[in-house]
């Protein structure tokens, strides 16, 4: 069993870890407990009622969080010509063709999000095994395959979030800092949680959020009843 530090047992002391809180007072507990030296990451954790291993039961996509993540997203993009200097004026980082490819290949990884226009797939494709397996693979339904990469590297870089289900069905993602302020924090959690519950597949059976969680980097987790986080503010 892992350790935990002086500073997270504490913490753990004003959290009841079997209590599910409505998302206001999880808030007010995960900013009060992110004590560290840095501006700690809030993170959510759902747990699904489904098996990913069915076609019919996987849980992905992505959503825009009305604040942002408090994250510099770095952006990679395969494009040429017009594409390409669109995606240089949208703010991308990187922009090539066989070049970027080349690139990637010799171990370059200097990007949180790889898009690409259409035609540039079939040298994408080429970087499936060193790409896949980071999530960094461009895909149709995430948006990062596209013919407006613009507006892609621009979605990305305003705070977009991506998120897919694991074997065991759970989701996560980082969705805000701990110095937003409370609103921001609620309003973060809540988009992302909405999306997850927007992309219920069809095949999920009984019930589909079973559990919502919450905390920061180096906090303890708080449990938030899922009514709160999914209805309007």
């Amino acid at each position: 069993m892992a350790k935990h530090g002086k500073r997270l047992i504490d913490a753990y002391k004003t959290v009841d870890r079997n209590a599910a809180v409505d998302l206001a007072e999880a808030v007010k507990a995960v900013k009060a407990a992110a004590k560290a030296k840095f501006d700690e990451t809030i993170e959510v954790s759902m747990n699904l009622g489904i098996d990913p291993r069915h076609a019919d039961q996987q849980v992905r996509g992505a959503v825009a969080l009305p604040h942002g993540t408090g994250k510099s997203v770095r952006v990679a993009v395969f494009a040429r010509n017009e594409k390409a200097d669109e995606a240089r004026e949208a703010g991308a980082d990187e922009v090539g063709a066989e070049d970027l490819m080349e690139k990637i290949q010799g171990g370059w990884m200097e990007f949180d999000r790889c898009i690409a226009s259409p035609d540039m797939m079939a040298i994408v494709g080429r970087l499936g095994k060193i790409l896949g397996p980071r999530n960094l693979m461009p895909n149709p339904k995430l948006g990062t395959v596209t013919p407006n990469v613009a507006d892609a590297v621009k979605k990305a870089k305003a705070g977009e979030v991506q998120f897919r289900a694991e074997k065991a069905g759970v989701v996560h993602a980082g969705v805000a800092k701990a110095s937003f302020t409370e609103e921001q924090i609620e309003e973060n959690v809540r988009a992302f949680v909405n999306a997850i519950a927007a992309a219920k597949p069809s095949g999920a059976k009984g019930t589909y959020i079973k559990r919502v969680s919450m905390s920061s980097t180096m906090g303890p987790g708080v449990r938030i009843d899922p009514t709160t986080a999914t209805t309007a503010a």
